[in-house]
């Protein structure tokens, strides 16, 4: 498998991805995250336009897993992470973060940040595994806690959530 920048005709494909994903919440009684409705197309495709939507592609070259992110006070935020079930297992999420990381580092950016759910083994406690740490009140820089709040009102909340960073 290889990564790359999302193509803009592939967006669609990443929306599929996120559905596809999504849908192992259910078994965790939670149901409204896997019924939430992926990125609008127009949303992609601004992380597409900035060189920060990538894809780990099969041998057809389609994409089965895809990681955007942004900066977020001086750090690379991962906004998602997602990887199609039918190629779970792989080791393409941790390649994309690694992808994400090298080019954190070439950009002169500090560190990875992210926010994930506590209790889900494929969210916080795969990230702890990929070299991050979950950040305490004290230590939340102000996007993330913009951040926080927007999930609050999105009603995220409602399952335990940690705002991460790995330092590069």
């Amino acid at each position: 498998m290889s990564i790359r920048v999302a193509g803009a005709e592939e967006l669609p494909l990443l929306q599929e991805i996120e559905r596809a994903s999504g849908e192992v919440f259910r078994g965790f009684g939670m149901g409204p995250v896997a019924d939430d409705e992926p990125y609008a197309i127009a949303v992609l495709a601004a992380y597409q336009r900035a060189g920060r939507a990538w894809v780990s592609v099969d041998e057809d070259d389609r994409p089965v897993a895809y990681l955007i992110a942004e900066e977020v006070d001086g750090n690379l935020h991962l906004e998602q992470v997602s990887v199609h079930p039918a190629a779970a297992r792989r080791r393409l999420g941790r390649a994309l973060i690694e992808h994400a990381a090298d080019h954190a580092k070439a950009a002169g950016m500090p560190a990875l940040t992210l926010i994930t759910f506590t209790r889900v083994p494929w969210n916080a406690p795969y990230y702890e595994r990929c070299g991050f740490w979950g950040l305490d009140d004290a230590e939340l820089t102000p996007g993330l806690r913009a951040r926080r709040r927007r999930e609050a009102e999105l009603g995220l909340d409602r399952w335990p959530r940690v705002c991460m960073r790995r330092d590069l």
